[in-house]
């Protein structure tokens, strides 16, 4: 299982989606497809600010679902 502590270290605690979509390897529209209802996001203005335990929740969830 994945955590905090031991994934994406590199990266801050609050990520924006162009580091979301270097993290997961993934172009602009599916990233923002994911922002839309798989990853949640805090919206402030246009710009979404996506804590990096969202992205971790989620992989996650999708690796015991396969």
């Amino acid at each position: 299982m994945l955590t905090k502590e031991n994934t994406f270290t590199e990266y801050p605690d609050i990520v924006s989606p162009k580091q979301m979509m270097q993290m997961l390897h993934i172009g602009r529209n599916k990233a923002f497809e994911l922002l839309k209802g798989d990853i949640h996001s805090i919206r402030i203005g246009s710009t979404h600010k996506i804590p990096k335990i969202y992205i971790i929740e989620y992989l996650n969830k999708h690796s015991m679902d396969n």
